[in-house]
């Protein structure tokens, strides 16, 4: 009895007087801020070093402002808790380190244990922010969004007057993502395939997950002059980023940006499609591809084809004679 008295009373003064926390010192204070600083001047030169390795011409707008954007979005909000394995294709082994400068580099950072995903190479999504060209006031989808850092880069470049829907399929991913990106309104993330349609009508649409063929759902959602971006690829193979522009008639222009690996999209997956695209890569010259078409009418021009579409490397459209592609 007298030591639950003794409780007792103990509880009644802590409730009377509560623990208070440690003030905060001018020390700790200045070491915060010091950190603070030294991360906003990293992020500058880090922007800047991004554009440079992507090749993006100076002097123009769009890189300005997703200079802008990569020089403003911290990182390490979008990532794991540290430490971080950082991947780099300059070395053969990740780089382990809690120091979120570190994670202004140009790598690959690890979106959580068993799953393969992470937060890509920053200057190949510089590469495909600048050949999409987001504009204020533009409507975006981004599929595969993961935890929302290129999202957030996007969010910037169409700004408050545009909207960026965001799909993830991943559950934990798409509940970061949301959370991540809460700070801009012109933001919704879907926790779905962005394979499946119904998808809203878009000026941009940004894939960040491999398909072996241009999807109907993805092109039928542009609006005339959308551009879509995504990884042409078989499962388990490697690919290349194609770009499409969308036209009110004919075939639409297409053109490869450079080659690129990324994790399967899921819902998008075709075995007979990817089969096709092996043997496009393996014949080679997709520097030549310059359209798109939506039929099932190929001529001598064919690269690739499936069902409902192929790519040409004809100088320019015409109306295809059929031809077995």
């Amino acid at each position: 009895m007298p030591a639950r008295v003794a409780g007792g009373a103990k509880m009644e003064r802590d409730a009377a007087h509560p623990v208070q926390p440690l003030p905060i010192t001018t020390e700790q204070s200045q070491v915060e801020q010091g950190l603070i600083d030294r991360l906003l001047a990293i992020r500058k030169s880090y922007a800047e070093h991004i554009m440079t390795l992507a090749g993006v011409a100076s002097g123009t707008g769009i890189r300005s402002a997703i200079t802008a954007a990569f020089a403003s979005i911290p990182r390490e909000k979008f990532v794991e808790p540290p430490p971080w394995n950082l991947l780099s294709s300059a070395a053969e082994m990740p780089i382990i380190s809690d120091d979120p400068v570190a994670l202004y580099q140009n790598v690959l950072v690890p979106l959580g244990a068993g799953r393969g995903l992470n937060n890509g190479q920053p200057s190949l999504h510089a590469l495909c922010m600048n050949a999409l060209a987001p504009t204020r006031g533009e409507s975006v989808v981004h599929v595969g969004a993961g935890t929302g850092y290129y999202t957030a880069a996007l969010a910037m470049l169409v700004g408050e007057t545009g909207k960026v829907d965001a799909y993830e399929i991943h559950p934990e991913l798409a509940r970061r993502a949301g959370a991540n990106l809460a700070e801009f309104p012109q933001v919704e993330v879907h926790c779905r395939s962005g394979a499946e349609g119904p998808l809203p009508d878009c000026d941009v649409l940004y894939v960040n997950a491999a398909a072996p063929a241009p999807l109907a759902v993805w092109l039928d959602a542009l609006h005339p002059g959308g551009r879509l971006l995504f990884p042409l690829e078989a499962q388990g193979d490697s690919g290349e980023m194609l770009l499409v522009t969308r036209r009110t008639d004919g075939p639409y222009p297409a053109r490869f940006l450079c080659g690129v690996q990324f994790v399967p999209c899921i819902g998008a997956q075709n075995a007979r499609a990817a089969r096709a695209l092996e043997a496009a890569f393996r014949k080679g010259n997709s520097n030549q591809v310059k359209w798109l078409y939506r039929n099932d009418q190929p001529d001598e021009s064919c690269w690739c084809a499936g069902p409902g579409w192929w790519l040409s490397t004809a100088s320019q459209s015409r109306v295809s004679v059929p031809l077995s592609c």
